[in-house]
């Protein structure tokens, strides 16, 4: 398997791979290839955080950091939001998705970025270091199950004075 950068001629395969992978998912608006699709015609897209797994000439598995801020009542920080991660149904269990992350992590450490935040299955990420967003001063814009919601530091107290609430990118919400 190789996990490389997403290339525009992958897009369609991508498109078609994310509803897939979300397609019996009990948590979800199956909206999630359009919203990829918003996303990189943004201003939050980070063309070396759209990442594809792929095996035999297939891809197998999407991952997607953009840009994102956290605000407080007196500053805005910097931070990235991880949505989605994406792995065909009959490849879900082979830890394809751990190493998209763990990749992406990489990339984003690379390229200067401090923290990750995302909404996803409580008992998955913190395998991957995620904790409780609220345990650093953190929250959505809307109301979701606290458990849900989770943030990684990059680096070491990359999260250090940081609160606020999440402001994603209008994409998110269109």
């Amino acid at each position: 398997m190789i996990i490389r950068k997403e290339k525009q001629k992958d897009y369609k395969e991508v498109f078609e791979l994310i509803e897939k992978a979300f397609e019996n998912e009990e948590y979800s608006d199956h909206k999630e290839h359009f919203l990829v699709e918003r996303l990189r015609n943004c201003d939050a897209f980070i063309p070396e955080l759209s990442l594809v797994a792929e095996m035999d000439s297939q891809i197998v598995g999407h991952i997607l950091l953009t840009k994102i801020k956290i605000k407080n009542a007196t500053k805005k920080f910097d931070s990235l939001a991880l949505a989605p991660v994406s792995v065909l149904p009959e490849f879900q269990g082979k830890g394809i998705g751990g190493k998209l992350i763990e990749k992406a992590h990489e990339i984003a450490k690379n390229l200067g970025h401090t923290s990750v935040i995302l909404l996803g299955h409580a008992d998955y990420y913190p395998r991957f270091g995620y904790k409780q967003a609220d345990s650093f001063g953190i929250k959505l814009p809307f109301d979701v199950p606290k458990e849900n919601v989770m943030v990684i530091e990059l680096v070491k107290n990359g999260l250090q004075n940081v609160s606020g609430t999440v402001e994603y990118p209008k994409a998110f919400f269109e």
